[in-house]
């Protein structure tokens, strides 16, 4: 017995050494953590149950069948985190470039199926060169198998994928369908095709930095949701955002126990809105004053910075909030912001996560740049998420909420369920100044009598009370009671029950 018990503990050491020391050392140099350091921070210390640690390629050809390692590339298991189970596998860079063959997709597929079954969160860590060459279809076929089980996954578990090396090829097709992707900012890349192929089709020469790194993802093309500066920032903000979510579509969110009164008052509000209507304020600075203990989680805060986006908790419940950011291009909606909120606002819908949407918004982007690109279909994108939501929605309009932007922004008429305004609230079909300039054209020659009509449109529009006359505010409230009233409605809305039509999937304007 003693032999067996031996032999196993051997083979298990082999198979934690991965692809030895001198790979573990170069890891290391790069300024990177192994896939069992990295699993190791990202998990309730002890917590891990590894699967599949002896698992090996099956290929024979190009020199491979003296070429087995314990494990073949991915390390893979579940465990906690804050005591709530997870799932997750972890590319091992030390072990064939962390590359995929059959076996390491098989290792994969099967945390993703138990993930399902369970009911839990699952977790990619990515760091690996792509398709194991010497195998090729079968990789192929493995790359395959993962994305179909990342699209039946899509609304019924939470999934994150988090960028720690290279994502090549069809590596990152994976995390493309997941719903959160994050990056290292100076270890991590990801693209279709790299520097050489690039240059041997287009003549371009690029480095990987500036073909798929950070900045380019998580700044420019939208495709990563944040990232960090070392492995430990990166592991130890996903802790973070894994709890404030549910398991699955199938529970809620965990309540958090808060010292933060949830009817407090925020007097400083009162003077958020600056005189000038032109002048720009942060909506952070809103954000922050009324969730619970300033804990907001943002999701892209680098890309489209004119909609901010993230998680939070008011009484305790986590919240999605959805926010115009007057700081950057005036909060106007692009085709940017459009897609980023738009996707936001679908997974909170997909996992039964009230919505908050703060309003301060002059319109949609003019230009011939914007209409090329698509406007009115990725506008369409934020006005369906937020019409198809069924989970509850409350909506503040601050400031402005001008013409079809109004109507897109969580207004009563998408189902809202509670539409609150600020009396600084402007919501009209566009601003005085240049509605003023369409309606008395004929007098525009005139600085005075364009003044008083100005004026005159101010008093008659450019406030919250038509709009509340009609019905499509619910109340103007005072700034500084808005996390007391906000916390009421959610309170207010915890059994609200709403079902779209039934239909086999939506067709979403992509």
């Amino acid at each position: 017995m003693k032999q067996i018990l031996e032999e196993l503990r051997k083979r298990r050491e082999r198979a934690r050494q991965g692809g030895g020391e001198a790979r573990v050392q170069a890891q290391h140099a790069k300024g990177k953590l192994t896939a069992r350091e990295r699993i190791d921070l990202l998990l309730d210390e002890g917590s891990f149950e590894e699967f599949d640690m002896f698992v090996e390629h099956r290929i024979t050809e190009f020199g491979m069948a003296d070429q087995r390692i314990p494990g073949d590339g991915v390390v893979t298991g579940w465990g906690a985190i804050n005591g709530r189970t997870v799932f997750v596998f972890s590319k091992d860079f030390t072990v064939f470039g962390g590359s995929l063959s059959s076996a390491h997709a098989e290792k994969i597929l099967k945390m993703q199926r138990q993930a399902m079954k369970v009911g839990a969160p699952i977790i990619g860590l990515f760091d690996a060169g792509g398709a194991r060459i010497q195998e090729g279809v079968a990789a192929l076929g493995g790359y395959a198998d993962i994305f179909l089980e990342n699209t039946l996954a899509s609304g019924v578990i939470p999934q994150i994928s988090v960028i720690m090396g290279p994502c090549a090829g069809g590596d990152v097709y994976s995390p493309a369908i997941t719903d959160f992707i994050f990056m290292v900012k100076d270890t991590s890349y990801m693209y279709v095709t790299g520097p050489d192929v690039v240059k041997t089709v287009t003549h371009e020469d690029v480095s990987h930095a500036d073909l798929g790194g950070y900045r380019v993802h998580a700044m420019k093309s939208g495709v990563a949701h944040g990232g960090f500066e070392n492995d430990l920032e990166a592991l130890t903000q996903v802790r973070r955002l894994v709890d404030f979510l549910p398991a699955s579509n199938r529970e809620k969110a965990p309540r958090r126990e808060s010292c933060d009164d949830p009817v407090r008052d925020e007097p400083s509000l009162d003077t958020l809105i600056p005189g000038n209507p032109n002048k720009a304020y942060d909506i952070k600075e809103l954000i922050l004053k009324v969730v619970d203990e300033a804990d907001f989680f943002e999701i892209s805060p680098d890309f489209a910075r004119n909609i901010v986006v993230g998680f939070a908790r008011m009484d305790g419940q986590t919240v999605g909030i959805v926010a115009n950011q007057p700081q950057v291009l005036a909060g106007v909606l692009d085709i940017d912001a459009s897609t980023k909120a738009a996707r936001f606002v679908r997974f909170c819908d997909a996992f039964e996560i009230a919505l908050i949407t703060f309003v301060d918004v002059p319109g949609f982007m003019p230009g011939t740049k914007q209409e090329q690109g698509g406007l009115i279909r990725h506008g369409a994108k934020l006005l369906f998420a937020y019409a198809e939501a069924t989970v509850p929605k409350i909506t503040l309009i601050t400031r402005k909420a001008y013409g079809g932007a109004y109507d897109v922004m969580a207004s009563k008429h998408l189902r809202g369920d509670i539409n609150y305004a600020w009396p600084t609230a402007e919501i009209a079909v566009m601003g005085s100044k240049g509605a003023v300039e369409i309606i008395f054209r004929a007098e525009t020659g005139d600085p005075e009598a364009i003044a008083v009509r100005e004026a005159e449109y101010k008093a008659q529009f450019a406030n919250p009370f038509v709009a509340a006359q009609r019905g499509f505010i619910d109340d103007v409230i005072m700034p500084h009671g808005t996390r007391r009233r906000i916390v009421r409605a959610l309170r207010n809305l915890e059994g609200k029950q709403l079902q779209n039509p039934w239909k086999k999937h939506d067709n979403i304007p992509l």
